[in-house]
């Protein structure tokens, strides 16, 4: 049998509540921010532990936001399975608190009252006191603690008020038992209870006696609790088959008897302890101000403008910064030329790690810009608007609502998009979200979007205030963004027929932006992408070194006797000085910088000729003929190849490409050398259209192995994954080649 029983030393708390009611904010409060992150054993959902400083150890475990313990989603079945002890590795927890949205009470205690039932010592944290006064809510906390039982807190968590009290709760000594259970079940379905307790009592005796009732209750009304126990308890199983079924018979309701009962209670109790000062149909100032930011009309546009001054400011704010990080690489290249010896090893630290790496962390400010936008909105609880707002248009795409906090959070990342999928009730709409959630364009393909946007689109504005160029960049989410609820409507009509299910959120009144844990927030999660993309960029840097340097390849003999000619008209000019007397030491400096630019373009066209008889230059040139439909040349082959790993990996292919045998202090900068490639013949490598031709592919492209990894880990098969990466990179290559071939048509080319 699974449950397990918590054995440590220290005390194990868990914190349980619904979404949007403050939980996180309390967890940082109570750690001090001091977490670690990993999964629970054997699932992938995310598990977020800290510890709270004192005299007495204690261990907090953050559990999933939770409507309900009756799981309807992975995240709800976790948060169940932890406090049950069905969970292996994780014992029960030691005490519980419940933190819950003082404005909305009656709803908040159905889990209060849930988690009572496992018998389990509690707390309640009455959070956002705040809100609740502003509503013209009065809560009596005695009577309320002494309904429930439990100790009950009043908080402000965003203010930091009453944590301490609650911090002073947790390390008593002294856990007050909980009392017995104070509802009632409907009369057919509370007779059947004893004896299916009796049942499970016997087959499960390591079932604590006060969970046996809230495992029963769990296995009458979900299938998906009644499977966990055909391997533990199969005659329990078959008893509570033969209960339903005999339920049935009789047309006894047996599927609400828990919210019938828990809400027969829990609504007089509220109407007993809350006392209302204003008028409750008066309108709030959330209400007046969701009138617009919900409105039919409004919403939709304001929601889009939003969005296209996120991108703008990404765009524009963070250009100063980038600048500085930008001559900052190049600097550190050239103190490590002239610092270490020249040697393949110099070599490969200036032009594989450092150009590579340096190439990427360029990016930051950006990412960081977007982070903390994302942080905004979920802060000031817009995140929920804008799922109400896309709820109509996503649900004629065959997704819910409820896919949109998921789809958004793929603009940071695809992988926590995926992975916040896991909280859909429904398994059509959760795999249909986890198979277009890579065509929201993340922040990996930021770096990608602003090197070629800004070296190849034109500047100036639309309106003198957004800028051509902020503007392609909105257009490339757009593009992903439109190209995933296509995708979405595809799948919805072919691959999963059903119908969409329903949605219903609770919008969460609107808050103040709390800047310090945004801020904290962008730290950990660019921390986050810096530390999984410098670990594949530092690796790729290097392969990409050795693919651009290797076989050595022999000069041609007209590249040789180029150098040949250099070498003597470089020594007939110092012959030539030291005549009219020159030093051989002043010769052969004024020599050496009128001849600059004669070297320089040797050794560029020497560097340039070994890439492309290197490794690298072979795989480029292998996949032309396939890529030279969407306007690309070897380099961007290869580039693309090399992506493939993670996408922001072409800026590093790139740069070893165009940069390996010439960075010093005097290089130019990556985008000016792309805008200088030319053809044999003279023509550009890189033209506007090649430029969106290549994003348009990067957009729709699905170019990242962690993706691919956590999509497998989320079906569980390698199924989806795959066909996912085949249709985006079937649509990246029909699309690239639409807007190529078709502009070329046009004359744009």
């Amino acid at each position: 049998m699974a449950v397990s029983q918590s054995h440590s030393s220290s005390r194990r708390v868990a914190l349980i509540g619904n979404p949007n009611v403050g939980k996180t904010t309390v967890f940082n409060l109570l750690t001090g921010m001091r977490q670690k992150v990993g999964n629970y054993p054997g699932v992938t959902v995310e598990k977020k532990t800290g510890r709270m400083e004192g005299d007495v150890p204690v261990e907090i475990i953050d559990l999933p936001g939770s409507y309900s313990l009756s799981p309807k989603s992975l995240d709800e079945r976790i948060a169940y399975d932890v406090l049950s002890g069905h969970l292996a590795g994780e014992p029960r927890p030691d005490l519980v608190v419940c933190v819950v949205d003082a404005s909305n009470l009656e709803r908040n205690l159905y889990l209060v009252s849930q988690v009572l039932d496992l018998g389990i010592p509690t707390i309640v944290g009455l959070n956002m006191m705040d809100a609740a006064e502003e509503a013209g809510l009065s809560i009596d906390i005695p009577l309320l603690s002494e309904r429930l039982g439990v100790p009950v807190l009043p908080m402000s968590a965003s203010r930091n008020d009453g944590i301490g009290k609650l911090k002073y709760q947790i390390r008593k000594e002294e856990l007050a038992p909980v009392l017995d259970r104070q509802w009632t079940l409907m009369s057919a379905v509370e007779v059947e209870v004893p004896a299916l307790i009796e049942v499970l009592a016997t087959e499960a005796p390591k079932v604590p006696e006060r969970q046996r009732f809230i495992e029963v209750l769990q296995c009458l009304t979900s299938d998906t609790m009644l499977d966990y126990w055909t391997k533990w308890a199969p005659e329990f199983q078959k008893a509570v088959q033969a209960v339903r079924s005999r339920l049935q018979e009789n047309k006894v309701p047996y599927q609400q008897a828990e919210v019938i009962g828990r809400y027969g209670w829990l609504s007089p109790l509220v109407a007993q302890v809350v006392t209302r000062k204003k008028d409750p149909g008066a309108a709030s100032v959330s209400d007046r101000i969701d009138s617009v930011v919900t409105h039919r009309v409004f919403g939709p546009l304001l929601f889009a403008l939003l969005l296209l001054l996120i991108f703008q400011a990404v765009f524009s704010w963070a250009t100063p910064l980038m600048d500085v990080i930008e001559h900052g690489v190049v600097l550190l290249g050239s103190l490590a030329r002239d610092f270490f010896p020249a040697s393949m090893a110099t070599d490969l630290l200036v032009d594989g790690v450092i150009s590579g790496v340096g190439n990427v962390v360029v990016f930051l400010p950006q990412i960081l810009l977007l982070f903390f936008f994302l942080g905004l909105m979920e802060d000031t609880g817009y995140m929920a608007r804008s799922a109400f707002i896309m709820d109509r248009l996503m649900s004629r795409v065959g997704l819910g609502g409820g896919s949109v906090v998921p789809l958004l959070s793929s603009f940071a990342c695809a992988i926590p998009g995926i992975m916040a999928a896991r909280t859909l009730a429904n398994p059509r709409d959760r795999l249909i979200t986890i198979m277009v959630a890579p065509l929201m364009s993340c922040s990996a393909r930021l770096p990608v979007y602003t090197l070629f946007i800004a070296a190849f689109l034109p500047t100036g504005t639309v309106l003198g205030l957004i800028t051509f160029q902020g503007l392609a960049m909105f257009s490339m989410y757009l593009l992903g963004t439109v190209m995933a609820f296509v995708a979405s409507l595809v799948l919805k009509k072919i691959v999963f027929k059903g119908e969409t299910s329903f949605f219903a959120m609770e919008l969460p009144p609107y808050r103040m932006p709390r800047f310090k844990q945004i801020f904290w927030r962008m730290i950990d999660r660019s921390k986050a992408f810096v530390i999984r993309a410098g670990k594949i960029i530092f690796g790729m840097s290097i392969v990409l070194w050795g693919l651009a340097r290797f076989p050595v390849a022999d000069l041609s003999p007209e590249m040789a006797s180029v150098r040949m000619e250099a070498d003597q008209a470089y020594s007939v000019q110092v012959d030539s000085l030291m005549s009219l007397g020159k030093s051989q030491t002043e010769a052969s400096e004024l020599t050496g910088k009128a001849m600059a630019a004669t070297y320089h373009s040797i050794n560029a066209a020497e560097s340039g000729y070994l890439i492309e008889h290197s490794f690298i230059g072979m795989i480029g040139h292998g996949l032309e003929p396939v890529m030279r439909p969407l306007g690309f040349d070897w380099k961007i082959s290869a580039g693309i190849v090399s992506a493939f790993a993670a996408r922001e990996v072409i800026i590093s292919a790139l740069a070893t490409i165009y940069s390996v045998g010439d960075v010093d202090e005097d290089s130019p900068l990556l985008r000016e050398k792309l805008k200088a490639d030319r053809y044999p013949n003279g023509d550009p490598v890189y033209t506007p259209l090649v430029a969106v031709s290549l994003l348009v592919f990067f957009v729709l492209a699905l170019q990242c192995m962690s993706t691919l990894a956590i999509a497998k880990r989320e079906t569980n098969s390698w199924k989806w994954p795959a066909v996912m990466w085949l249709y985006m990179t079937g649509l990246a290559y029909l699309f690239s080649l639409i807007v190529y071939q078709g502009g070329t048509a046009l004359g744009w080319g």
